[in-house]
């Protein structure tokens, strides 16, 4: 069925329904085409691609991809930056025209490639005291699948499209975690998994040597005080809003702490204001002429529906009384239209709000607006802003455990699938570093992943396959990066080695 397919094999599917015709003069448009595909299936694309552009067709394609841009004909380069600081064509021409611009972001990126490790060295292997150990895994195509990830540091989950990736991951890893810790240690963003598709312990057995929880009856107490997982957040490929209701602050919930700030105001509290008066959700302090969504939606017969602004409030979601309440000068929908980088700094002195919105800013998202819809993001900003929530709540988890119980808090395990969607290479370099971070802390990240800059970032690798479907599910190869680029089955092997290399010659 279509549930068990991975992202590569639905895109693999989508993009043959429309290129497989034998078409001539056909114009296609295509946005970012190479979302989910292992490197391998990325040469088999473009050279689709590059036989539909000779039968005469043209193509106009969205996309971060680097090989791609080394195989177009022409290329437009939009920019400086993002959102209020991009919307203009920084350069146009051919690859060398575009590495030529000095204003261009593309242009420093693929003059000057990451170099890898970039801290200059990984986090050893040899004195992990605590993996976390798959035995036994069946689902899908996984065939009785052994495995383990070093507690504390950063691994990655690759292989071709359909070689058991996210089975491993979202049916044998978070359900056996989510069964250990129970509801409340596990936190996830987006939908959670099928009941149908999650393993009972009798499919695989997963346990931790020295954590909370055991499935099996193995003991080992001289690893008492060594980190141990207390907590398992998930960031998955789901949309975060379908409305416009949803905005970035809403989402990462730190609207409400803006909301309460706003609802302890000498002026609020003397009209008996609560947070909800300044919730745009709700009636009583929300404009009810476009009932808080700050436009109104004109029905266009024939034609897709038309947005204006509202003319009572003029876009600003909130009636009079409401906006004349004022935090430092400023109305809650002042706030609304605060880029989150301006925002933190006029929040500095709250850190419950200041502090998950420099994340945001950190993984380079501070040009995005507070109140801005959800559904106008693009995909690459929406999956950031999924895995900045996920962090908000694990650092806040872990910062509760310093304060009230006095201790050092556990390892906190993050699962990531691709968070690398959408990302153009310099914001691949800043996830990078948030992740490395989070490593640091004593955090234990596992990814999946088909970026080769972040696969040659792991400190361990486990390369599933060797190719997709039943001839898949299976461990190739395992270790770090250069231990996996030896190996002669692996099919990332061949691409992470050029990857490699170039590193080592920058």
């Amino acid at each position: 069925s279509a549930k068990t397919l991975s992202g590569g094999e639905s895109q693999r599917i989508r993009l043959a329904a429309q290129l497989g015709s034998n078409l001539r003069g056909v114009l296609y448009v295509l946005d970012e085409p190479t979302i989910g595909l292992h490197p391998r299936d990325n040469v088999h694309l473009l050279a689709t691609l590059t036989a539909l552009r000779n039968k005469g067709n043209s193509l106009i394609i969205v996309e971060h991809d680097e090989e791609t841009m080394r195989r177009a004909d022409h290329i437009v380069d939009l920019g400086p930056r993002a959102g209020l600081h991009g919307g203009e064509v920084v350069a146009t021409g051919t690859l060398r025209d575009i590495e030529r611009n000095p204003n261009s972001e593309t242009a420093r990126c693929l003059k000057a490639p990451v170099r890898h490790p970039i801290r200059g060295s990984r986090r050893a292997l040899r004195n992990v005291e605590n993996w976390i150990k798959v035995r036994g895994a069946r689902a899908n195509n996984l065939k009785n699948v052994d495995v383990r990830f070093p507690v504390g540091r950063l691994s990655v989950i690759t292989g071709i499209s359909g070689s058991g990736k996210s089975t491993l991951m979202h049916d044998v890893i978070l359900p056996t975690v989510r069964a250990g810790l129970g509801s409340a240690g596990v936190s996830r963003a987006g939908e959670r998994v099928p009941r149908s598709r999650t393993l009972s312990t009798k499919d695989s057995e997963l346990y931790f040597k020295g954590s909370l929880f055991r499935r099996d009856a193995e003991t080992n107490t001289g690893n008492a005080c060594a980190p141990q997982i207390e907590a398992v957040y998930e960031v998955d490929q789901s949309p975060i809003g379908k409305t416009s209701r949803s905005t970035p602050g809403t989402y990462m919930k730190v609207f409400d702490e803006i909301r309460n700030l706003y609802a302890q105001l000498p002026v609020s509290r003397v009209r008996g204001y609560s947070a909800s008066r300044f919730s745009f959700n709700a009636e009583g302090g929300r404009c009810e002429t476009c009932k808080g969504q700050g436009v109104i939606k004109l029905e266009m017969s024939f034609l897709p529906s038309s947005y204006v602004p509202c003319e009572d409030c003029h876009g600003r979601r909130y009636n009079p009384q409401t906006l004349e309440v004022l935090y430092n000068e400023k109305s809650i929908g002042d706030v609304m239209e605060m880029t989150i980088e301006e925002a933190a700094q006029f929040f500095s002195v709250h850190p419950k709000i200041a502090r998950p919105l420099s994340l945001l800013v950190d993984t380079g998202l501070g040009y995005l607006k507070l109140g801005q819809p959800s559904p106008t993001l693009s995909g690459g900003e929406a999956q950031r802003l999924k895995l900045v929530t996920q962090l908000k709540r694990g650092v806040s988890r872990a910062t509760s455990e310093r304060i009230r119980k006095m201790r050092r808090p556990g390892s906190t395990l993050y699962l990531l699938e691709e968070p690398t969607i959408g990302l153009h290479m310099a914001d691949i370099e800043l996830l990078l570093n948030v992740l490395h971070r989070l490593v640091d802390e004593g955090n234990t990240v596992i990814v999946i992943e088909h970026n080769l800059s972040v696969i040659a970032e792991a400190d361990y690798i486990v390369d599933l396959g060797p190719e997709a479907g039943d001839a898949g599910g299976r461990v190739v190869a395992t270790g770090t990066p250069e231990h996996v680029a030896k190996n002669r089955v692996s099919r990332t092997a061949p691409f992470l080695r050029k990857v490699l290399s170039t590193s080592r010659a920058l």
